[in-house]
């Protein structure tokens, strides 16, 4: 799932190769992501983008008229197919145009956004079922997944006081809290395993349970595995960006490897079938300190 390091390169991609154009055409192959059934596709053509905005986990592509809000799901993405490349695609099965394109990793065409010189990007999906949204509003707050999100730990007003609200009290394991997109926007399931990694904290810890030393080590990691994340990511190619998240990380996705820190043999979170992954050394259930 992409998560806000980088959907953030992603929107600033963008941004860079469309604000000032028009857009000529929005079309969907997959109508089922059109979540706004009564706003047309067409109020978008012949607009100028004015901007593209990074929510959490969605872009906003404003113009001089509607905001197209992109959810990029589970398995959603953009692909840039500049105007050249676009014949040379043509014609070919949708996977055999995905492996001679830019996507990572190959990924079914759903639509495509063409601009006004005919570039365009295409939008992509790689699940097993539709994740990819589409929305036109009048401002992307219209859409509850935005006007619902909790503050954005990549922001530079993101505070300790706002991580503070956010577990104070909670009953909710931390690594449910972290995901949960009211409490904090733009955090999924790999991040959250590395943030509680650094954090040397038991995923399944009750969040109101932390004490003070606890919540600032928290925040210091959220800060540090996010804004990381953010600089090695940025200026990459926008298809190599689930690779190097892939390779980036230390405990998500590494059952039975060993850990980077105390070299302890990383393992699945209780519970969670093999989605998530945790050190048991670094990150004790609680009865016995975190190693050094």
């Amino acid at each position: 799932m992409p998560e806000s390091p980088e959907v953030e390169v992603l929107a600033r991609f963008v941004r860079d190769r469309a604000a000032g154009r028009r857009i000529d055409a929005v079309e969907l192959d997959e109508f089922r992501a059109l979540k706004t059934r009564a706003r047309p596709l067409g109020e978008l053509s012949g607009r100028a983008v004015t901007d593209v905005t990074r929510h959490g986990k969605h872009i906003a592509v404003a113009t001089d008229g509607p905001v197209l809000l992109v959810s990029f799901g589970r398995a959603g993405w953009l692909r840039w197919e500049p105007a050249g490349e676009a014949a040379a695609s043509a014609g070919l099965p949708a996977d055999a145009a995905a492996d001679t394109a830019t996507d990572a990793p190959p990924a079914a065409p759903i639509g495509r956004l063409t601009l006004d010189d005919g570039d365009a990007f295409v939008l992509t999906d790689a699940g097993t079922w539709l994740s990819f949204g589409l929305s036109v509003v009048d401002e992307a707050a219209d859409v509850a997944a935005i006007a619902k999100l909790g503050p954005d730990p990549l922001g530079d007003a993101f505070a300790l006081a706002d991580l503070e609200r956010v577990v104070a009290g909670r009953r909710k394991q931390l690594k449910a809290v972290l995901q949960e997109q009211e409490s904090l926007a733009g955090i999924g399931n790999a991040y959250s395993d590395e943030i509680l990694h650094v954090a040397r904290l038991y995923p399944l810890r009750h969040a109101g349970d932390l004490g003070e030393g606890e919540r600032a080590r928290l925040f210091a990691a959220i800060r540090e595995v996010l804004t990381g994340a953010l600089a090695d990511r940025s200026g990459a190619p926008i298809a190599e960006l689930k690779a190097r998240k892939v390779a980036s990380m230390r405990v998500h996705g590494r059952t039975g490897e060993p850990c980077p820190v105390c070299g302890g043999v990383v393992a699945d979170v209780p519970g969670s079938k093999g989605a998530a992954q945790y050190c048991p050394v670094c990150q004790p259930d609680g009865e016995h300190p975190p190693a050094s």
